[in-house]
């Protein structure tokens, strides 16, 4: 089979074509016709960085994929040939990603595909649903009497957050940079609208809650936003956050009592945890996609994986709007 991987990481890392053999799934996988991955912020991160776990080279990279079962390993009772599955698969230490024509998966890792979208449209949803899930479910446990305020609600884990927040009832208002990211925002479900760009914490905090601040804050942006997302939650308030890698002022959680969670769903999977429940939360998606409750963004732009490292390229370029998807 065809297969693209990285012999040195680095910031002038390149991905390489080799021949490889088609993997035999073991006891509880399934080996996989990949027909597409997306491109999420840390595939880009593990590639260009020594982040502590990446794979030993060369192996594969990107953890979400969506294709067709072609093959079962022993035990597996809950797929059959020819099923057509998505998932977040690995990409890190210790699990094979998915930038070949066929990779193998824990079936825990694994859901059925929304009937409704393509291979490419399901590609896209893995990763940042499950971060999004986790964020306000698991972390921050949202209700319908919350009202939750997302960073970045047309980013890759924000457009997710925005509609499972929408599927739990909270109210949602959400952070977007401009008039058309906004009208995206509407679609997708928020409530209300804020233009961080045009308009402080501080005045939407007295604006959308009379100055008391939101429930719930979901930090997906990192960095100086961290700082806005203390500043915007209540007293007793839940802040939960993907990108934390930054030094920041703690005395806000002091001050009003918060409750600050960090989510990184590769956890598991480079520590030894509990995956079982990933399938599960992507079964769920699925349901919502197919009841046209939730649907992900996709960049207009789409690559084949032969282009794998110009969809890099173009993913630093800060250019793209929704997911980047590359087809195999």
């Amino acid at each position: 089979m065809k297969a693209y991987v990285v012999n040195e990481y680095g910031p002038e890392a390149k991905f390489v074509a080799v021949d490889m053999e088609i993997p035999e799934p073991k006891e509880g996988q399934v080996l996989i016709e990949v027909k597409a991955t997306s491109l999420n912020p840390i595939d880009n991160k593990i590639l260009r960085n020594n982040m502590g776990f990446n794979p030993e080279n060369p192996e594969l990279l990107h953890g979400d994929v969506a294709g067709i079962v072609v093959g079962l390993g022993e035990g597996v009772k809950n797929f059959q040939i020819g099923d057509e599955v998505f998932g977040c698969i690995g990409g890190v230490k210790g699990y094979s990603g998915a930038l070949a024509e066929y990779v193998v998966a824990d079936v825990k890792l694994l859901a059925p595909k929304p009937n409704r979208l393509t291979f490419a449209e399901a590609a896209a949803l893995p990763l940042v649903s499950i971060t999004a899930w986790l964020g306000l479910l698991k972390r921050a446990q949202i209700t319908y009497k919350d009202y939750v305020l997302i960073h970045g609600g047309c980013g890759g884990v924000g457009h997710m957050a925005v509609q499972i927040a929408k599927q739990m009832k909270a109210k949602v208002a959400t952070t977007v940079s401009s008039a058309e990211k906004a009208n995206i925002a509407r679609k997708l479900g928020a409530d209300e609208i804020i233009n961080y760009q045009e308009e402080p914490v501080e005045n939407y905090v007295k604006r959308l809650t009379n100055g008391e601040g939101f429930d719930v804050v979901f930090d997906t942006v990192g960095g100086k936003n961290l700082d806005a997302s203390f500043a915007a939650a209540k007293v007793g308030g839940r802040v939960s956050a993907i990108a934390a890698r930054s030094t920041h002022d703690l005395s806000p959680l002091h001050a009003k009592g918060l409750s600050f969670n960090v989510v990184f769903m590769l956890i598991p999977f480079i520590h030894g945890g509990d995956l079982s429940h990933y399938g599960d939360i992507l079964l769920q998606i699925a349901t919502w996609v197919d009841e046209d409750k939730v649907f992900p963004l996709l960049d207009k732009r789409m690559f084949k994986l032969s282009e794998i490292n110009q969809a890099h390229e173009y993913f630093e370029s800060g250019k793209y709007e929704g997911k980047i998807i590359i087809e195999i």
